[in-house]
């Protein structure tokens, strides 16, 4: 199952990453391909009114993180409940010497996709290092949720394309399962198990889970340094972001405003018209890191971010350019000094 389950995901960020590299080639034979495309990606500001066909409300973004967040917090309590009863670090000494280069740098195929045989304590440490991804990753959709509640308060009138809304659905159901689906068979058979075990036997008959906070949280301070640097890019990216949004939700009010739409207090996402859309590129960033490195699907899943972030970066900078006479001329659409 482990096999079918990587390679579905992997062809999934594949195939929905290939469209849009190709339609970002500049060529007049692919141009079909490019407007296609962008028309699929607009909403709000950015799509006529001309266009409402086969639209939904803007507002249904909210979707995407409910979905999320409890997808992601069902797969992270599941995977953190099988990492503390079958995969515990313990602190044998024969264990951890023999493994110490290992654990300090985060996996022994940091950066590397061979993938040679696990053994046991190595197999442990990339179950803790999924419960640690996914962690991160509730972090930022539970903050994504309140945002479309409490910042951004889109306007009756916003639509976006129903093609839109389906890719968000895919995204946000592919994005948490591809950073643990190398375990996920063998963590929803432990939950499947689990519910049997409950079924037949009752919740009187069950054995009581007992565990102490320190127990289950400790094993994450035992990881390694990567996936703690991973975690600091991440919340710079995180930091970042949620005050892009706060000034995106205030713009509403002040649309007039657009040319501020800037970093406060100045530094180089200021030179981008999407720091919003940087700020997620190193927010998976930092996630790829905290992964150690080794797993494709992981790569393919940035890869994905990066590519969509970019296309729909050009297209709002393209945007800013015809709308404000005035707009900085020094920006870029998401990556400084590039493009």
């Amino acid at each position: 199952m482990e096999v079918w389950l990587v390679g579905l995901v992997r062809a999934a960020w594949i195939a929905a990453t290939l469209p849009i590299l190709i339609a970002s080639i500049p060529s007049s034979r692919l141009r079909f391909v490019h407007e296609a495309l962008m028309g699929f990606s607009k909403r709000g500001k950015t799509m006529q009114s001309s266009s409402y066909k086969f639209t939904v409300p803007q507002r249904f973004f909210c979707h995407f993180y409910v979905l999320a967040v409890v997808w992601t917090t069902l797969l992270l309590s599941m995977t953190w409940m099988y990492a503390f009863k079958m995969a515990p670090l313990v602190s044998d000494p024969s264990l951890v010497y023999s493994t110490l280069a290992s654990h300090l740098t985060g996996g022994s195929h940091m950066f590397s996709f061979h993938k040679a045989r696990l053994t046991p304590v190595e197999h442990r440490y990339m179950i803790w290092r999924s419960v640690f991804l996914l962690l991160l990753m509730e972090v930022q959709l539970v903050r994504r949720l309140l945002e479309t509640f409490y910042v951004f308060n889109y306007s009756p009138s916003a639509r976006m394309h129903i093609f839109g809304y389906l890719a968000g659905i895919f995204f946000y159901t592919l994005a948490p399962l591809s950073l643990c689906c190398t375990l996920a068979p063998e963590v929803f058979k432990f939950a499947a198990e689990q519910a049997a075990e409950f079924i037949v036997k009752g919740k009187q008959q069950m054995a009581a889970f007992e565990f102490e906070w320190w127990e289950v949280v400790s094993p994450l301070i035992k990881l390694g340094w990567l996936p703690w640097i991973g975690a600091a890019i991440f919340l710079w990216g995180w930091i970042h972001q949620h005050r892009c949004h706060v000034i995106l939700g205030s713009l509403r009010e002040h649309p007039k405003q657009i040319n501020e739409y800037i970093i406060p207090y100045g530094d180089w996402f200021e030179l981008v018209s999407s720091p919003h859309y940087l700020a997620e590129i190193v927010i998976y960033a930092g996630l790829l890191v905290a992964s150690g490195g080794a797993e494709l699907t992981i790569w393919l899943l940035f890869g994905f971010v990066v590519a969509n972030l970019a296309f729909a970066a050009a297209d709002t900078h393209r945007w800013y350019l015809q709308k404000f006479d005035n707009y900085p001329s020094n920006r870029r659409a998401i990556i400084p000094f590039v493009y």
